[in-house]
């Protein structure tokens, strides 16, 4: 017999509900607590947490997992535990977007002069501060009236996207392009190195000259090695995976309003990176100018 009905029993027939608790022995406040079921503390706290959790998981397009929402909440006073974070996102069927490879699109140019690595694989935030370090490389996006390219220039040291450009083609304007939108955004005052990889459109001699012109030193990767040129790539997996990959694009001018609100809305200004602990390119470089 459960509890309940038994301690019925036992009132209606004339024994108290202290006496009926010692024959089963349950204490008074777990009867009367199952009587009139209230959530408990941290049933309480979960619930909130949930509906915090729930919010941050919307704002970030249902792309962040674990690791940045637990960020974004702590950026919010919010204090709790990342198990927790993991354990209330299962609960609620949330879960963050991952990375997939992507296929190459540069063709690599045997005829191109021989030029340096000057990275060296070495992408870390620092050591030289903003516009001194700048990588890119190209990506392609299926709409229904054909490929789409887009060209990137990211600041090492902040992740910021400093300049981009879109194309229905691979000539070397592409790259140029991105390669002017960055300097006339960020006009750096000493010369900066841009790296890329050996790609036909970043060793043409028109675009040599154009870095000439510019002050900006060109740097490439080995050939064949992705991963010397690993944070052009990461966020390529980044858009594709958070953005390009979510939908069907009918033209390529929806696809070109979707990346710039991409960039210049969300990656550049909100969305939190792990290698900045957390915070956004703009909050990044704000924070090392102050």
């Amino acid at each position: 017999m459960s509890v309940d009905p038994f301690i019925e029993a036992e009132k209606q027939g004339g024994h108290n509900v202290k006496r009926a608790c010692e024959l089963l022995e349950v204490s008074r406040a777990a009867f009367y607590a199952r009587r009139n079921p209230t959530p408990g503390p941290r049933a309480v706290r979960d619930k909130q947490l949930s509906e915090r959790i729930g919010g941050v998981h919307r704002e970030s397009r249902g792309t962040y997992g674990a690791p940045r929402i637990h960020a974004a909440l702590q950026h919010e006073g919010e204090r709790c535990g990342r198990r927790r974070v993991a354990r209330l996102m299962r609960a609620l069927g949330l879960q963050g977007r991952y990375r997939r490879r992507r296929q190459t699109t540069t063709t690599p140019d045997p005829d191109a002069a021989k030029r340096p690595d000057l990275i060296s694989r070495d992408f870390q935030p620092e050591p030289d501060g903003v516009d001194t370090r700048w990588c890119g490389d190209i990506t392609y996006i299926a709409t229904d009236e054909g490929w789409l390219y887009l060209a990137t220039v990211i600041d090492i040291a902040s992740r910021r996207v400093v300049g981009w450009a879109t194309a229905d083609h691979l000539r070397t304007e592409l790259v140029a392009d991105a390669l002017q939108h960055a300097w006339r955004n960020r006009r750096p005052t000493t010369p900066v190195i841009f790296h890329s990889d050996r790609g036909c459109q970043y060793t043409s001699t028109a675009y040599t000259r154009l870095a000439e012109r510019l002050g900006v030193r060109l740097s490439v990767g080995r050939r064949g090695q992705c991963w010397d040129n690993a944070l052009a790539e990461s966020f390529f997996a980044t858009i594709k995976v958070e953005l390009l990959d979510e939908r069907r694009w009918p033209t390529r001018a929806a696809a070109r309003s979707a990346i710039f609100e991409f960039i210049e809305s969300w990656y550049n200004l909100r969305r939190l990176h792990s290698s900045l602990g957390y915070v956004s390119p703009a909050a990044y470089e704000e924070t090392r100018a102050a």
